[in-house]
């Protein structure tokens, strides 16, 4: 393989990077901060073999970068978490690396101002290849874990937005900063600060992919997955503290704004899981509903799994459900792969 091809998934996954592997990629159908610009896992898979639960081996699409051919099994595949078939060989389409990034942080006193700002750059026709939104506890938490000064923290501080633009013209990854440091001067941002070199660069992205590791340690234990339209962001955020405020509990977000992808982290003084604790699936419930309201969904790449599972009625009518439980019967009606994921089902 030349040196400028890459696999996709090195350029997507920042904040798993080191712990995630291509299959549970392809199983989860993953995102990332890269995600923005370059899709999600699917816009890279061409076909996939698989062993049927039956033992029969088959091939789900073809080899080639259009294929109009039949229902898509390959896309029906990649996201069903295990539970139609187990993944064998991976086709990927592979795109050159971008030779140039250039790194922004942007701090707001405002958390509803950071990410008000997001949707307001993507309506002045700019598309960076990351941006991030990280709150100032998640900021704490996780510069603390890894003893880093890199993210600058001061008095009166709500956010911080991570914005890079890559491409092949420095000249114009320099005029996109630009343009994109206007916008941000409508939404009251503070001294915006470029990082210098790979180092800075790095130092920035590891406190980002120790958000999640650091709020577990310190006692944000139950996560959501939760994403929306863009321009929603605010009122998701908004939504969220005050059920927080309601219901007793503290939360901490960061993640994936530049899709509308937001980590919601919840500390509850008394309970430290979700699943099947009544109290908490009441709390997710209304968290999920503010969601659908604001034409969201409830997982944007972490899936559904056991945990999930009782908030699909919550995004989907009962005919979507029995469509789906129909897919799994079909490719599975012994009910052997990951039985009870997503759905239960009867054997």
């Amino acid at each position: 393989m030349s040196h400028p091809e890459v696999q996709v998934l090195d350029l997507q996954v920042v904040p798993s990077k080191g712990s995630c592997f291509i299959g549970g990629n392809i199983s989860e159908n993953s995102g990332g901060p890269k995600a923005v610009k370059y899709g999600v896992v699917k816009d890279y898979v061409l076909n996939l073999e698989i062993v049927l639960p039956t033992g029969e081996i088959i091939w789900t699409g073809s080899n080639v970068l259009k294929n109009a051919t039949g229902y898509n099994l390959t896309q029906l595949i990649v996201g069903s978490e295990g539970t139609l078939g187990i993944v064998t060989k991976i086709v990927l389409r592979l795109i050159p690396h971008p030779k140039f990034d250039l790194l922004m942080l942007a701090p707001f006193n405002s958390v509803e101002k950071a990410s008000e700002a997001v949707s307001a750059i993507f309506r002045a026709g700019i598309t960076p290849s990351a941006m991030e939104l990280m709150e100032i506890e998640s900021i704490k938490l996780a510069s603390k874990l890894c003893e880093s000064t890199a993210i600058p923290i001061t008095e009166g501080l709500e956010a911080h937005l991570i914005i890079e633009v890559d491409g092949n013209d420095l000249d114009v990854l320099m005029k996109d900063m630009e343009a994109i440091a206007e916008v941000l001067a409508n939404f009251e941002v503070g001294e915006l600060y470029f990082a210098d070199d790979a180092q800075q660069k790095n130092e920035l992205w590891k406190i980002r992919r120790k958000a999640s590791e650091a709020s577990v340690a310190a006692g944000y234990t139950i996560e959501e997955d939760t994403v929306v339209p863009r321009a929603e962001l605010p009122r998701l955020i908004k939504g969220v503290r005050a059920l927080a405020l309601d219901n007793g509990f503290k939360v901490v977000s960061y993640g994936h704004a530049g899709d509308g992808n937001l980590h919601i982290r919840i500390n509850h003084p008394k309970y430290k899981k979700s699943y099947e604790n009544e109290e908490i699936q009441t709390i997710l419930t209304k968290i999920f509903e503010l969601v659908k309201s604001l034409g969201g969904t409830i997982s944007g790449e972490h899936g559904i799994g056991l945990i999930q599972k009782s908030f699909m009625p919550v995004v989907f009518d009962p005919i979507s459900m029995e469509l789906m439980k129909g897919i799994k019967k079909v490719f599975d009606p012994n009910h052997i792969l990951n039985a009870g994921k997503i759905f239960d089902l009867k054997k």
